[in-house]
């Protein structure tokens, strides 16, 4: 099958759109990848303030596609303590210790990076940028699709493939286009990212601090550095976005409780809604959704992308469970199998993490007694924290090239 004609499709090259296609290219399939920035946005992606954190599964399967190691050392913090605090609290409510590292915190950006320079080395993959997805018909026969190029938005192109994989994000067009609903939930409330430098050093801990009137997350990054991550409601968010520098940072070390010493805002504020989504079905006719446009997570537990990682591990092992018994890549079977292992995997993760993003966003008495006791009732259950612990540091993650998709 010519590069003109892949096996698969997939829209959206973002790190878990990449993930997937290198990991489909790695099995030698032949894969094009759909996206509308165009190739220089790709390559050298700018700055958005996000840190992506990672757990053990997740660094293994960016090292078995080969983008861990094209990583800078400065851009890999390590977590190896969490603590939870709840209100203006001295002390940690809650603590995750680990004894090489809970997970670790990459730049959302250098991750794009790294798949990039990943994707565009693999013979089998062909990368169609500033190309814009217009319809997509799955048949029991292949998946018809139709785009346009940003130079030539008149000329519409014709492809066919064998699958369609949709990773355009948790507002996705192509989940609608399948005609795949998706439960969405806007909690109303917006997160401000940004570095900050500190005076005094981290010791990999990151930790998340709910207060009465916003949420404050501080994540270890390389060197003297955090992200720190701002919650609250969105007028509120408006005027903290609009606070001179030297301000901000202030509020921030104030709600720190001056834990790092003095504390300045590195670069720029990013703000982002808070919008969570979960796909009704993961799977259509030869289509799948992975990443967020399967499931948008809150990112109160960061597990967003180390949610999209897994679903390119399941997927990638269903697909090529189908192809080592001789079955189409799109067979129904495996979209099946996929559909119900992830579906199994992410419904418990995102319901929980919304029911805790609700919890921690209400001021009320009830709900602060109610988080009070569930921080100590965990904080005094072994099991229970080590249950959390064991699925943050817990090895897996996508099989090594031939073994896998």
């Amino acid at each position: 099958m010519s590069l003109q004609e892949p096996e698969v499709v997939v829209v959206g090259a973002g790190p878990t759109g990449l993930a997937m296609a290198i990991a489909l290219a790695d099995a030698d399939v032949a894969v094009t990848v759909l996206d509308l920035q165009p190739r220089a946005a790709l390559a050298a992606p700018a700055e958005d303030g996000r840190e992506i954190a990672l757990s053990h599964a997740s660094v293994d399967t960016l090292q078995a596609l080969g983008l861990w190691q094209r990583l800078r050392a400065d851009e890999i913090g390590r977590i190896r303590e969490a603590r939870v605090i709840d209100g203006d609290r001295e002390h940690p409510d809650l603590r995750f210790h680990a004894r090489d590292a809970l997970g670790w915190i990459v730049p959302n950006h250098a991750l794009r990076r790294v798949s990039f320079e990943a994707a565009v080395e693999r013979p089998g993959l062909r990368l169609r940028d500033a190309s814009r997805l217009l319809r997509v018909v799955p048949s029991a026969l292949g998946v018809a699709l139709e785009f346009e190029s940003a130079d030539a938005p008149a000329l519409r192109e014709r492809m066919a493939a064998r699958l369609f994989i949709a990773a355009d994000s948790r507002f996705s067009w192509a989940r609608r286009q399948l005609g795949i609903a998706a439960d969405m939930h806007d909690f109303g409330r917006t997160m401000i990212v940004c570095r900050m430098r500190h005076a005094l050093p981290h010791h990999d801990v990151a930790c998340e601090c709910f207060g009465h009137e916003r949420t404050l997350a501080v994540l270890p990054l390389a060197g003297d550095v955090c992200s720190a991550v701002v919650t609250t409601d969105t007028a509120a968010a408006a005027r903290l976005m609009a606070l001179p520098a030297r301000d901000f940072a202030s509020l921030v070390e104030a709600q720190f409780r001056g834990r790092l010493g003095r504390m300045d805002l590195l670069g720029e504020r990013f703000a982002y809604p808070l919008v969570t989504a979960f796909a009704r079905r993961f799977t259509a006719v030869r289509s799948a959704l992975i990443g967020d446009a399967a499931v948008g997570m809150h990112p109160v537990t960061a597990h967003g992308y180390n949610l999209g990682l897994q679903s390119v591990a399941t997927l990638s092992q269903a697909l090529g469970d189908a192809r080592g018994r001789g079955l189409d890549i799109g067979d129904a079977a495996a979209l099946d199998r996929y559909d119900r292992r992830h579906r199994r995997d992410a419904a418990v993760m995102y319901h929980g993490t919304n029911a805790v993003a609700k919890l921690y966003a209400s001021n009320g008495a009830p709900q602060r007694l109610a988080r009070r006791l569930i921080l100590r009732g965990a904080q005094h259950l072994p099991p229970l924290k080590a249950a959390i612990t064991a699925r943050l540091t817990r090895p897996g993650g996508l099989r090594r090239p031939g073994h896998a998709s």
